[in-house]
């Protein structure tokens, strides 16, 4: 099991997509996908075991939206210092 962690796509300097990893097996890959909110999309494994989420448009999302969706989803809250470098981006 690896740590949860978010990482940032950019083009031309400016965030494009981003995804927040969360805590799965090795080799797991996704199976299917649910949008939970408006630019926020999660991936399941074939086993409903939540992968991620993909945050599709990172200049709107909020760190409380994020937080809603890791919260029905059963994991903890991000920390403000862990949203930081998306919104940094933006």
């Amino acid at each position: 099991m690896k740590q949860a962690y978010l990482e940032v796509t950019y083009r031309s300097g400016k965030p494009l997509a981003a995804y927040y990893y969360l805590a799965g097996k090795p080799g797991q890959r996704s199976h299917h996908t649910r949008c939970v909110a408006p630019g926020l999309v999660v991936d399941f494994a074939r086993d409903d075991v939540a992968l991620g989420i993909e945050i599709t448009s990172p200049r709107t999302v909020t760190l409380a939206a994020i937080n809603r969706v890791l919260r029905e989803l059963g994991w903890p809250p991000l920390k403000r210092g862990e949203f930081e470098p998306l919104r940094k981006a933006s």
